[in-house]
């Protein structure tokens, strides 16, 4: 007997395929190991989108294996085409695409906001040692390389803001 389909000492419960299809649940029922009996909704918006006969044909010609993979993907689809139609779990996709384009657009802006504070601070103080070794760069020519750096890389700053008297 098969604990799919709720059986217990020869009471036999059918599993929510053949409930909602009014037919009796055999032994070799390919729907029970998959759609319990108190899982009966699941089922309904499978047979809705797919169809049984389809879904009973999917799952004979899958390996035992990638049967509960298939079937939680057909919920998953039968579950998004009953919210949404006409996109489906496409709709979804596309929606959370979205969501990861505008996300990444905000890290961007925030990133480049940063580098824009950076720089505001090293025009405001002038004092201030942006790389540790005198690597050529306009900052270690006005700073030289005596002094303890607060950032590991060298930035280069505006020369008009300065003028042309500090790069020389």
């Amino acid at each position: 007997m098969k604990e799919g389909c709720g059986r217990k000492h020869g009471a036999a419960t059918p599993c929510a395929a053949c409930k909602l299809l009014r037919r009796k649940c055999g032994q070799d029922c390919v729907f029970a190991p998959y759609f319990p009996p108190n899982e009966a909704h699941k089922f309904a918006n499978v047979h809705k989108v797919f169809g049984a006969s389809n879904v009973n044909k999917m799952l004979q010609d899958l390996p035992m294996h990638q049967r509960g993979d298939a079937v939680s993907s057909m919920v998953y689809e039968a579950n998004a085409r009953v919210r949404d139609p006409v996109y489906g779990c496409v709709g979804t996709i596309s929606s959370l695409q979205q969501h990861i384009d505008l996300l990444q657009t905000q890290l961007a802006l925030a990133q480049a906001e940063v580098v824009h504070l950076r720089v505001s601070q090293t025009r405001c103080i002038p004092n201030l040692v942006l790389s540790p070794t005198n690597s050529g760069s306009p900052s270690s020519k006005i700073m030289g390389s005596h002094a303890n750096p607060v950032f590991d890389m060298d930035m280069v700053v505006d020369q008009v803001s300065y003028g042309d008297s500090l790069w020389s």
